[in-house]
């Protein structure tokens, strides 16, 4: 890191548009196009680099619904295929808790590694983790062997659901950029129905559970090629230029290279004037970071973090989470008390779940979200005894 006095401003576009090869001052052209917020872009082009950081979403997602049938599968005298059947109310909770364990260890490191790995390395690491979690959770010949794959997949989790947004919103048009970041949350939830399906399919094969967890392994293989193929994200370059972690003028030019593989031919030769923009806004929001971790707790920040902290916290309070991981074997308390049963039911959980959320995803930027939250709030209240 520079310190205040050496603190680098990059500036590569001067008035005649050649690049000047220094650090230095922020030149005029860069004022001038701060406020050019319409991007030209590609719709073609906008597709993969949005769907392979988005099944990291669903692959989540995936995980909470397959667990749902997958915990009914595995505890049948008939059709689990192990002898470690009969399990506990203990273990049956460390089956469906070991991915959550794992995903707040993952979410640690994601704090510590982000800006070191970049968004693309850490969604590629991510799927690396994903695969093996999968395949040891598959294949395990024993209870301890199967947590510890939940766990390691747990991890895989923490990685992407930190970096998927984060790749996202770098990497999307400014005029579709919240649409892509609403429809990552809508990959999640679609996860969550292919999960019941897949569960609602297998539950009475032999070893269901195995083939249940077993398809998380293609998709990760999707998701990791896909990324290895996508290129970084072009922000997070210039934030490597801007801090000095590299030479700035070939940096520079690599996230011009990434910007236009990212926009396709639809941005012609403007990539250098956005490329330039990023530049400036970063090195002035470099300028601004003299916050500390203390004054979270101060003033407004106080009541934002419990603003934002409450909501995340209510909403776990409430179970929501539990009902989505256990919403099988609650169909069979209810009186399902057939597994292929409970699991159908399931499926329409998942559906009713998806369509709710794409109609939130429809109409949040129309209707905003403060009168969404409060209309969700109001209908777990009516509901509850």
């Amino acid at each position: 890191m520079a310190s205040d006095v050496e603190r680098p401003r990059i500036s590569n576009v001067g008035k005649g548009g050649e690049s000047s090869g220094e650090i230095g001052s922020v030149q005029e052209p860069l004022l001038q196009n701060e406020c050019n917020d319409r991007e030209e872009f590609s719709v073609v082009s906008t597709i993969l680099p949005f769907l392979f950081p988005a099944l990291g979403g669903l692959l989540y997602g995936y995980d909470i619904g397959a667990t749902s049938s997958a915990t009914i599968s595995i505890q049948s005298h008939t059709s689990s295929g192990i002898s470690w059947y009969d399990l506990s109310s203990v273990e049956v909770g460390l089956t469906t808790s070991g991915s959550l364990y794992g995903a707040l260890i993952g979410s640690i490191l994601a704090f510590n590694v982000a800006d070191f790995l970049g968004r693309r390395r850490e969604l590629i690491l991510s799927s690396v983790v994903y695969l093996v979690g999968a395949l040891l959770t598959a294949l395990a010949p024993t209870f301890v062997l199967m947590v510890i794959g939940r766990f390691i997949y747990g991890i895989g989790i923490g990685l992407a659901m930190h970096a998927a947004p984060m790749y996202i919103a770098e990497t999307a048009p400014s005029q579709i950029r919240g649409l892509l970041i609403s429809l990552k949350e809508f990959f999640i939830v679609l996860g969550m129905l292919v999960g019941y399906i897949a569960g609602s399919l297998l539950v009475d094969t032999v070893a269901g559970w195995r083939y249940m967890y077993g398809v998380s392994f293609p998709l990760s293989l999707i998701m990791g090629f896909g990324m290895w193929w996508l290129p970084a994200s072009p922000r997070w370059i210039l934030l490597r230029a801007i801090q000095g972690k590299g030479d700035a003028q070939a940096l520079r030019k690599t996230a011009i290279d990434c910007l236009c593989q990212l926009r396709g031919e639809a941005i012609g030769d403007s990539s250098p004037q956005k490329v330039d923009e990023i530049l400036f806004e970063l090195s002035h929001l470099r300028e601004a970071q003299d916050a500390t971790i203390a004054e979270m707790f101060q003033g407004k920040c106080l009541k934002a973090l419990i603003i934002g902290g409450g909501l995340v916290l209510f909403q776990q309070i409430t179970g929501q989470p539990s009902v989505l991981y256990y919403a099988a074997t609650i169909f069979q308390s209810a009186g399902f008390s057939a597994a292929s049963d409970a699991t159908k039911v399931s499926v329409l959980l998942g559906l009713l779940k998806l369509i709710m959320t794409g109609v939130a995803v429809l109409v949040v930027d129309r209707l905003g979200r403060r009168p969404l939250l409060l209309g969700g709030v109001s209908g777990i209240v009516s509901r509850a005894p």
